[in-house]
């Protein structure tokens, strides 16, 4: 019976169980497990296993009565030919109750092979412990390293070391072997404390950790090789002997000091007929047989002890938010001498903060980070913060700045009253950024950083959304040529190909096969009119409703012919580009709740009529698989940081016109379980509540089905006196005198469009909050009269912000009364029934929202609204497509505009996505890429 087979969790640089080359252990072996089942009757050392195994299962099981549904599951790798061992780690894992894979590669397997599997291993969410049994050679640093530290059950790993050196015992596995060791010890001398402790050819974590763990006890520590000259001199001194590894030449008996305590694996460590004799304490052969079965349990111990620190760090985890100090100066510099004048933390850094685990993170670069959607699992139980939504009053065609109040807003709770915050943001297109507007990240002291990498590229998402999109319009086109081009037989062939001499179905031709009322599974079975309806869409051209997209601004790509060469046969017809944002993947990505959801949303994408005026579906199409490729990384939200340090996350970007104009549903979720349930999560809506409010409310939380529980109302004194009958504000152009003078008549006479856009929200039944974006240029009584004025008119609060000038701390006021708005009762309801036909819930927006007589459909619309109600899209939500400068279909008209016909000139549908979207007015909006 040889230690290299039953005891050597720490070989070398390491603990996994190691065969001696030429040696044959498993005889061995198998008498060692079968003398330590007798012993367990009854004998100290072979009932220690038992205990610990006992000891093991009760924990266990205490821990599986908490989390009925989790498994722990211990990997081990083997590469060497010590098939007994693994009997006994079975065996003492089925008792306890902890399933055990076992994974065997050839011996003869390579450092990179092993590290390989270590790797996957590392990565699988379902194996919570990892061990190894290898071969002495293959015991490299390299390898032992490669196993994460939380899953490193026999502490073979350089953190798990310096973990026990240090004294953090609790959260590292300390070597199974070195704890037998121990064990053994204090069960033969009763107390190592002043003993002299020699480790012979104990080498690596093995030696490190003995030494630890005895001296720590108060014994005196020696080591020593089998080649050291003073050898027979140590041995004499010793008052026990630990042996870690074969020898080189046989020992005499007389080296060894009478009474000397030997734990030792090799039968032949000493020489002669006698063995130890009566002067020895302990004899060679029960040490063998405690020392094996010890070791394995002691490694199951360490298994479940890993599954109770898994199960901890699943658990939510209070922040330990660090938030970066801001020192604001006068004159407010310029946004992007701002952001560059902060030092971000690292996002890793960011995310330990708070409560984010290593693997829930994909990192971006130094300052973005993907986020894992198996978040919302592993928080699926923990309490939602509160939902805070930040909507705006009927803008100039400057902004009124809600991005900047959101990013206010959450840097004064989180940094100045140290409240749990997250901002949830939209991705900028890149279209406004390099136009006009500019970008999204906020400004002056409110802003998400570096401010360039959130208006450019950021993660990709967008450009993915591009490429998923131009996919599916490359499909369409294709299709319509290949079915002109080619006669049935032939479409069929191609997509149904015969391969290795089968034909077969995939998932997707099933089940388009299944919604044509074919109910076959077998390829030739098909007749030959069943092979014409599965492999003709026809498709009809003129309803394409799908374009490609770009996110840059090109005019020239407004209209375009597509099909010119001489490769497409002649098919050619008029088409165009969209911008990115406003394809109906930004939607369904903004919408989606998981990547199965995505996937069927996808599917459901209506790209065309066929000619008998039935829709036409990504899934007919048989894409559905490879945009949901494209997307799976886009899914994952993307974390920044704030001006003070305080998460933000960015996702999705769909336009507040033909589409809701919010961030992601995920995005919200995932914040909500971070910040606990007396956190704040603070997202935007785009354009006026009239249109971003209405369509948050109306849309998006019934996708989610989360509840807001405060509205904050951005105003501004310049965008008030707009409404009062200022001139018209133009971007680009200096501010005319009523806008930089005081001017009390034109603020209150604008103050009614605040006043309407404070009863919108009440509709909805949610508490609101008016936040008044100060500038420099208003006056204390223009904005104490704002205030009053607002709290009249049914605000919880009115309060001025000076976040753009000073932070966070110009915002405290509006944090404290979000606080105190959000523990008021909450009557959150729906302003519209789902089930009522698509004509009435569009009446219901248009005379309670914008205020309208009426509304007037044009026949494109009226027969819009009949075929979709006759394809039974009829019970979607409804997103209207209307101008953000005015209450009213009419940009000029402001205020509140009362007594108008709202026009409907044409109603399209984003199945995908969910919703019927409206379009309002004569002038249809253009979403190309224009300047």
């Amino acid at each position: 019976m040889r230690f290299s087979a039953l005891c050597r969790l720490s070989r070398g640089a390491a603990a996994p169980l190691a065969g001696r080359k030429g040696t044959a252990p498993r005889r061995g072996m198998a008498s060692a497990w079968g003398r330590w089942e007798k012993q367990q009757a009854g004998g100290a050392l072979g009932s220690a296993a038992g205990e610990i195994i006992q000891s093991s299962k009760k924990v266990l099981a205490s821990l599986q009565k908490g989390h009925p549904t989790f498994k722990p599951t211990l990997a081990i790798v083997q590469a060497s030919d010590e098939d007994l061992v693994q009997e006994i780690n079975q065996n003492f894992a089925k008792e306890i109750g902890l399933h055990v894979i076992h994974i065997s590669l050839p011996q003869g397997s390579s450092e990179d092979e092993i590290v390989g599997e270590i790797l996957r291993l590392n990565e699988d969410p379902t194996v919570h412990g990892i061990a190894l049994h290898l071969s002495e050679n293959a015991c490299s640093s390299k390898i032992l390293n490669a196993v994460k530290p939380e899953k490193d059950v026999d502490g073979v790993s350089d953190v798990n070391l310096g973990r026990l050196v240090r004294g953090d015992t609790y959260n590292c596995s300390v070597s199974p072997t070195a704890s037998a060791v121990v064990e053994l010890l204090e069960k033969l001398v009763k107390t190592v404390d002043g003993k002299k402790v020699l480790l012979v050819e104990t080498c690596g974590p093995l030696e490190a950790s003995l030494q630890c763990l005895l001296q720590r006890k108060g014994a005196m520590t020696m080591s020593c090789q089998w080649k050291t000259q003073q050898l027979q001199s140590k041995l004499h001194q010793a008052d026990v002997v630990v042996v870690g590894s074969t020898k080189r030449k046989e020992i005499p008996v007389s080296w060894i000091r009478p009474g000397t305590t030997i734990v030792n694996c090799y039968p032949d460590f000493l020489s002669g007929e006698h063995g130890y004799g009566q002067d020895v304490k302990y004899s060679t052969q029960s040490a063998i047989d405690a020392v094996g079965p010890l070791t394995i349990a002691m490694r199951m111990e360490n298994m479940v002890k890993t599954s109770e620190r898994w199960i901890q760090s699943q658990q939510y985890r209070e922040w330990n938010l660090h938030c970066l100090k801001l020192q604001p100066l006068s004159p407010v510099p310029s946004d992007i001498e701002i952001s560059r004048g902060q030092s971000p933390k690292a996002v890793d850094v960011l995310a330990k903060e708070i409560g984010l685990l290593a693997d829930e993170i994909e990192i971006y670069g130094q300052t973005k980070a993907k986020v894992r959607l198996s978040l919302l699992e592993r928080l699926k139980d923990q309490t939602n913060g509160k939902y805070v939504l930040v909507a705006g009053i009927t803008p100039t065609p400057l902004g009124e700045g809600k991005s900047t109040v959101t990013i206010g807003l959450v840097q004064a709770l989180t940094a100045h009253l140290n409240v749990n915050s997250f901002a949830c943001l939209r991705q900028p297109s890149q279209g406004p950024t390099f136009g006009v507007k500019g970008g999204a990240a906020g400004g002056g002291y409110a802003q998400v950083i570096p401010m360039e990498e959130f208006n450019l590229h950021l993660t990709g998402d967008i450009h993915a959304i591009t490429a998923a999109n131009n996919l599916l319009a490359a499909a369409v086109d294709a299709r319509i040529l290949h079915e002109s081009t080619q006669s049935d037989k032939a479409l069929y062939n191609r997509l149904v190909p015969i391969v290795n001499g089968v034909r077969e179905f995939s998932s997707i031709q099933l089940a388009r096969l299944k919604r044509l009322g074919i109910n076959k599974t077998d390829p030739g079975t098909l007749t030959a009119d069943e092979i014409n309806t599965f492999v003709r869409l026809d498709i009809d051209p003129s309803t394409i409703t799908w374009q490609r997209v770009l996110d840059t601004n090109d005019r020239f790509l407004r209209k375009i012919t597509i099909g010119q060469a001489n490769t497409e046969k002649g098919f050619f017809r008029q088409a165009q580009f969209d911008i990115a944002v406003a394809s109906e993947i930004m939607a369904i990505l903004a919408l989606t709740t998981s990547l199965a959801d995505m996937k069927e949303r996808l599917g459901k994408m209506v790209v065309a009529n066929d000619k008998n005026g039935q829709p036409v579906t990504a899934e007919d199409l048989g894409v559905t698989g490879a945009l949901a490729v494209l997307m799976k990384d886009a899914i994952k939200p993307t974390l920044m940081q704030t001006l003070e340090g305080t998460p933000v996350f960015v996702h999705a970007g769909p336009f507040a016109n033909i589409a809701h104009g919010n961030s992601s549903v995920l995005a919200d979720k995932i914040a909500l379980k971070l910040v606990g349930e007396e956190g704040f999560v603070v997202t935007e809506a785009g354009f006026g509540a009239d249109i971003g409010m209405e369509k948050f409310f109306n849309i998006k939380c019934r996708a989610s089905g989360l509840v807001p529980s405060v509205v904050v109302l951005v105003a501004t004194v310049r965008a008030l006196k707009m409404h009062g009958g200022g001139p018209n504000v133009t971007a680009g152009a200096p501010l005319k005198k009523e806008y930089t003078e005081e001017n009390l008549q034109l603020v209150a006479d604008g103050c009614c469009n605040l006043q309407k856009q404070i009863q919108i929200a009440q509709l909805f039944g949610v508490p609101v909050v008016v936040a008044l974006n100060v500038f420099k240029t208003d006056s204390h009584a223009e904005v104490d009269l704002v205030c009053e004025i607002a709290k009249q008119s049914g605000a919880f609060d009115a309060v001025p912000c000076n976040h753009w000038s000073a932070g966070g701390r110009g915002a405290v006021e509006l944090a404290q009364a979000v606080r105190k708005a959000a523990s008021q009762e909450n009557r959150f309801k729906y302003l519209y029934n789902l089930e009522l036909p698509i004509i009435e819930k569009i009446r219901i927006i248009a005379q309670k929202v914008y205020g309208a007589k009426d509304i007037e459909l044009s026949p494109a619309a009226q027969s819009q609204i009949s075929r979709y109600s006759k394809q039974g899209f009829g019970n979607l939500p409804i997103c209207m497509a209307k101008t953000h400068l005015s209450l009213s279909h009419q940009p000029e008209r402001k205020g509140v505009p009362t007594g108008f016909i709202l026009p409907i000139s044409d109603v399209r549908a984003s199945i995908g996505a969910g919703f019927i979207y409206p379009l309002v007015g004569t002038k249809l909006l253009s979403l190309s890429p224009a300047i």
